[in-house]
């Protein structure tokens, strides 16, 4: 927790926007629909048909380090008993009812966006990241001037175990945290050129998509790729967390958020390389656990609700045209993918393919990062 009161203004704001408590927000985007049976379960809700992926589509040439994606017709989204896979509430609320998705085929990075990989574009380009550029008063005209520093948030464990309904106490705003210091000024990604790079604004990663002369995926896009063709998994790997008693991808086990509670019965206590688990059917590693991924959709609790409503295939849907937050507030806030290192079934699941986070645009961690297609 941060004592001096001057700076808790500030991490406050920082904090509460980087999309941990993945607050409601409604808005909605006209997406293009064509006609299609839905089926249901014995309770009258939408449930998964057959993934339907198009077929001899694949480019010759494929890009370094990426994989092709063939899109197609698929069910997205989650189904409310999955709620019962996490002890808080919630996790599948802005993921439902499962609609009809259809998507273009892509390419996709195979693995997430390494510290190696954003060194080179920023030595080609001379970027510098969100966390590191020191805020304006004019973006926190209540906060003294004395204390606005560059610097991002930090998972930071509590010494004993406490509730979990205020993440304030696991999360800080540290002075001096950004890509190449995670945790702040005393850590270092050192050695570390193969982890994914992290404390990543949204429009940092666009940055780097755009010199890559890549993009950022859809939301759509980057669960279909997730699902890798099958239908209605509840993770990347299959409908079982383990297989064969080993763990699938890197979660929290443990005590959750205690100092040293994560057991890494996965084989990582905190953030891992790239790769270190099975791909998925197409190639693609780490789309569950590690760290969050940015896509590009606006983010809106109520957006699967609309366009179920409109009934029958969304093609090639790229989300709401605007954010909005239903409970107050004007943060701007995009989607995030995949789950991280600090998902649990405790507190937070979303590991599981279908369901969905949200961030602040401006906001950055130490376990979100991203992946590009084109």
């Amino acid at each position: 927790m941060i004592k001096n009161k001057k700076i808790w203004s500030i991490s406050v704001v920082v904090i509460f926007t980087i999309g941990l408590a993945y607050l409601f927000s409604a808005a909605s985007k006209k997406t293009v629909v064509e006609k299609s049976n839905e089926v249901v379960d014995s309770d009258g809700n939408p449930t998964y048909k057959p993934t339907i992926e198009n077929k001899n589509n694949k480019p010759k040439y494929a890009p370094e380090g990426m994989v092709w994606i063939p899109g197609g017709e698929f069910s997205m989204g989650s189904k409310k008993e999955s709620e019962s896979l996490c002890s808080i509430k919630g996790v599948t609320q802005d993921a439902t009812p499962i609609h009809q998705v259809y998507v273009d085929g892509f390419w996709m990075d195979a693995k997430e966006v390494t510290n190696d990989q954003f060194q080179k574009f920023v030595d080609a380009t001379a970027y510098v990241t969100v966390a590191e550029i020191k805020p304006t008063i004019e973006e926190f005209p209540n906060v003294p001037i004395e204390s606005l520093f560059a610097g991002s948030a930090v998972f930071t464990p509590t010494l004993t175990k406490v509730s979990l309904n205020n993440y304030l106490q696991w999360w800080r705003f540290v002075k001096g945290a950004d890509w190449r210091h995670p945790e702040g000024p005393n850590s270092s990604i050192k050695n570390k050129g193969n982890y994914p790079v992290v404390q990543i604004a949204y429009e940092d990663a666009l940055a780097y998509a755009k010199w890559a002369g890549k993009r950022l995926p859809t939301e759509a896009e980057w669960e279909f790729a997730a699902r890798g063709g099958k239908t209605g998994e509840l993770y990347s790997w299959g409908n079982t967390l383990t297989v064969d008693h080993k763990f699938q991808a890197n979660i929290y086990q443990g005590d959750f958020p205690v100092d040293k509670g994560d057991t890494a019965e996965d084989g990582f206590a905190g953030i891992a390389p790239v790769a270190q688990f099975k791909s998925n059917a197409y190639g693609l590693y780490d789309m569950a656990g590690n760290v969050w991924e940015w896509v590009n959709d606006w983010y809106s609790s109520d957006y699967y609700r609309e366009l179920s409503q409109e009934g029958g295939v969304a093609r090639n849907p790229k989300g709401p045209d605007a954010p909005y937050d239903s409970k107050g507030g004007n943060e701007k806030k995009r989607v995030h993918r995949g789950g991280s290192f600090l998902c649990t079934s405790e507190y937070c699941s979303r590991y599981m393919v279908g369901t969905r986070g949200n961030g602040e645009v401006r906001s950055a961690t130490n376990h979100l990062g991203f992946r590009c297609v084109k």
